[in-house]
């Protein structure tokens, strides 16, 4: 009995037809088909278009330009001149967009369901596609010379011959002789690929989860959303194997189209069947066809992951001109085939009739491009340019980062400072210094620092989340593992290398293990990690900025405690970040009355509340992410009078801190060397944020004022809380001894001698102490009563017609200060 027979739904001649008219009739012009961005004026008149050049003085070039911008106005042939770049050799690739096929079905209008049928079965219609691309394939306009490829010449000798086979058959009336041909695979060179519809309001085209797929999209063109967790090497791939015969010299193919095959031995030409000769094969690598094969390895995203499940992965096969163009760490959108892959060997006998699946990749969209390979919309830059021009761009990016979170826009500026970074600097003789800010978050629970951590991961384009009791050493650096398709060792990079060139945030960092938490220190200074592991021996880059939130020991931060008792990280560590906050939960009633009133008109809105910026003015992580792109294409330099400034200015913080040494028993937060080049990056990323290529002074000062900030909030420990609470003027008192001990703000930055400190006190600009005094959120009735009460006392005096402040002595201001209390 025969099997009942099923006539095919649809008629592959009919489609292979209209596809050729298609390819050589599809018409596509920017003007008609892409509305033009606001951002691109053209006007396109003789000399008033933008794109028009000043140095082209000659009437040659106003011609040829004239000509380009005709031809750019007139429809072209989109897939006839691929064709022809494809024929000369200059294209390796056809990309056949869905949106292009629908609009041309819908003006045929034939019915033949052409887009739906590529959907439904692609694999298929990539031959009747290439099929199509051969058939139409013009002549070359370039011949070939010896500069050419020798894959060149071997393919216009392949197709030469060919055409010569199938004139001789025509002439003698013999099609047998056609099969003689070379098979379709050796003379393409090129890979076929279709790319997805876009999604629009009638037919909306959303990217899956791999949790998504089913089997009814076996076979079918889908699109799939994930994290590249593992690529592994490019490797070569058999497409057609070619074998020599030592008795005939017979050329025989074998195509290959399993991931596994067995090589022909026996020659099966017909010459050797006529002589009954057993000619024993000989394989020829270089008239066999590879292609260059990737295997890509994709984890769902977290947000896609339900509660308590393991994240599921799925395997994508990159061929032709689709390899390294996935790294580890990108969030991709991968258009490509479902297909199944049936167990093979002594798996196929433990799996049974159990058959595993793998995704064909066609097409890849990468989300979180990195800075330099983003394209900045022109509409978002204009947005951001006309609040630069005010000044206020520093203020409110600042506040723009985490809005829902109340306040700490201190440590949301110093974040702003981390996604932006300093210039790294290679030296002539190999040596590094790191241009990436190193950050961490100390403080009470219910701060939000975990929020964040996690909005910072977000915007940044490579920010990889973790957390220290999750993370284990290996999980941090690299893995050595072995490779499936290979069967080689290979290392899969854990979170610090998937954030190259990103930032990695770090939750939980105090309950990290001490073994696992040194895999950190290489990587926040030397920015490299070394893998000495089951023969591998090797140095992996790591050029990423590290943000850490870690509580304190006790749950709580003890204020009857030193901070290096309540901190419970090493010293070596601490030393390595270039900023800490310690973010305290501490009960005000007007504080507390603002947070809640904020949180609460977060949950009942849906949105933040009016930030006090100009017209209300928040940007978005999109506009933020782009302006910090446009802002790390500069590279600021240090010019020689703000460097003397910056040098006498930490030579006054080595002595404050020797003088903090003799006065408190306990004292955190050392200045180092490294505190210098923490001063230095942050002042350049200031400088990146004006879109400026040179530091100035302000800028060092705003970075000193940041790193003052942390230091109070660190050294804010309440030892002697069994006295009573200052007043406004002693604050403000405190806040200026601060400012003039540390050097910023000084009235005369070349006055560095110290004798002549002693004599005659320390002069400080009064317009940028009062700057400082009211940004501490004092009032200025406040700033002029305390003005007034230590003028009295002799503290201080106001000189040079009210413009500066100058400290009789440090020794007598100190006296003074505990007289008064």
């Amino acid at each position: 009995m025969a099997l009942l027979q099923y006539r095919a739904p649809v008629d592959y001649d009919a489609q292979q037809a209209a596809f050729e008219s298609f390819l050589s009739d599809f018409k596509t012009s920017p003007e008609q088909t892409i509305t033009t961005a606001l951002g691109n004026i053209n006007i396109d008149e003789d000399d008033l278009s933008d794109e028009y050049d000043f140095m082209d003085e000659d009437d040659d070039a106003q011609q040829r330009r004239q000509r380009e911008r005709a031809q750019k106005r007139t429809p072209q042939h989109k897939y006839k001149d691929m064709l022809q770049l494809l024929a000369d050799r200059k294209l390796d690739e056809v990309v056949i967009e869905l949106d292009d096929l629908q609009s041309f079905e819908r003006d045929v209008n034939e019915g033949l369901k052409l887009v739906e049928s590529v959907e439904n079965n692609t694999k298929h219609y990539v031959e009747i596609l290439s099929r199509a691309v051969d058939k139409l394939m013009p002549q070359p306009s370039i011949d070939i010379s010896f500069k050419d490829d020798v894959l060149d010449v071997l393919m216009a000798n392949r197709q030469q011959r060919n055409r010569d086979l199938e004139e001789v058959a025509e002439r003698q009336m013999d099609p047998t002789i056609i099969n003689e041909q070379y098979p379709a695979q050796l003379t393409r060179r090129y890979t076929l690929v279709f790319k997805s519809r876009t999604s629009t309001p009638d037919n909306p085209v959303k990217a899956l989860s791999v949790r998504q797929i089913r089997g009814d999209h076996l076979g079918h063109l889908i699109t799939i959303r994930g994290i590249a967790t593992r690529v592994s090497d490019v490797k070569p791939m058999v497409q057609v194997s070619a074998y020599t015969c030592d008795r005939c010299g017979c050329e025989i193919f074998q195509p290959v189209t399993d991931k596994q095959y067995g090589p022909l031995t026996m020659c099966p030409s017909q010459d050797c069947k006529d002589n009954q000769a057993k000619g024993q094969l000989y394989p020829s690598s270089r008239a066999s066809k590879f292609l260059p094969f990737q295997e890509v390895k994709i984890q769902e995203l977290a947000e896609q992951v339900p509660i308590g499940q393991i994240p599921r992965i799925m395997t994508v096969l990159c061929y032709g001109s689709l390899v390294r163009q996935i790294n580890p760490g990108d969030v991709v959108d991968i258009g490509g085939i479902f297909l199944p892959t049936p167990y093979t060997g002594f798996k196929a006998m433990r799996a049974g009739l159990l058959t595993d699946t793998y995704l064909e990749a066609h097409h890849v969209l990468q989300h979180k491009k990195a800075y330099e390979d983003m394209e900045i919309d022109p509409l978002v830059m204009r947005r951001i340019a006309k609040f630069t021009q005010t000044g206020n761009q520093y203020e409110y990016l600042a506040k723009s980062i985490a809005p829902e979170i109340y306040g700490h826009l201190d440590v949301k500026k110093a974040l702003l400072l981390l996604l932006v970074g300093g210039v790294t600097k290679e030296v002539g003789d190999g040596m590094r210094i790191r241009g990436d800010i190193n950050m961490c978050l100390m403080g009470d629970p219910g701060v939000a620092k975990s929020q964040l951590l996690k909005y910072i991961s977000k915007v940044a384009p490579r920010g990889v989340y973790t957390t220290g009791r999750g993370s284990s050493g290996v999980g941090l650096t690299a893995a050595v593992m072995r490779d499936p398709v290979t069967d080689e060792m290979v290392l899969e990079g854990g979170a610090l290398v998937l954030a190259d060139n990103g930032i990695c945030c770090i939750d939980e960092f105090d309950k990290m293990d001490d073994n696992d938490r040194t895999a950190i220190h290489e990587v926040m200074e030397q920015q490299t990690i070394s893998i000495s592991k089951a023969g591998i021996s090797t140095t992996l880059n790591a050029r990423t900025s590290i943000l850490a939130a870690a509580n304190p020991l006790y749950g709580r931060y003890n204020t009857r405690l030193s901070a290096v008792e309540n901190i419970n990280l090493p010293a070596a560590l601490l030393s390595r970040f270039d900023i800490m906050f310690l973010m305290l939960d501490t009960p005000t009633r007007d504080t507390d009355a603002r947070l809640a009133k904020h949180v609460a008109y977060v949950h009942m809105h849906g949105k933040h509340p009016d930030l006090g910026t100009e017209d209300g003015v928040v940007f978005t992580p999109a506009e933020v992410r782009a302006y910090v792109a446009q802002a790390r294409t500069f590279r600021p330099v240090v010019p020689s009078g703000v460097s003397e400034y910056m040098i006498k200015t930490y030579v006054r913080l080595r002595s404050q801190q020797k003088r903090n040494e003799k006065i408190k028993s306990q004292n955190f937060g050392n200045t180092t060397p490294r505190t210098l080049l923490g001063v230095v990056r942050l002042a350049q990323a200031l400088a990146r944020l004006r879109f400026s290529n040179t530091v100035t002074q302000d800028d060092v000062d705003e970075a000193l004022r940041l790193i003052e900030s942390s230091k109070e909030s660190l050294a804010g420990d309440n030892a002697n809380s069994n006295r009573r609470a200052p007043n406004a003027s002693s604050k403000i008192y405190n806040l200026v001894k601060g400012i003039a001990d540390s050097g910023a703000c000084r009235a005369n930055e070349d006055a560095d001698d110290e004798d002549e400190e002693d004599e005659f006190g320390i002069e400080l600009s009064l317009r940028k102490v009062k700057e400082r005094v009211i940004a501490k959120g004092f009032t200025e009735n406040q700033w002029l009563t305390a003005l007034e009460e230590y003028t009295e006392l002799d503290v201080w005096q106001t000189a040079g017609n009210g413009t500066r402040l100058v400290f009789i002595t440090s020794n007598n201001a100190e006296r003074n200060e505990s007289s008064e209390e």
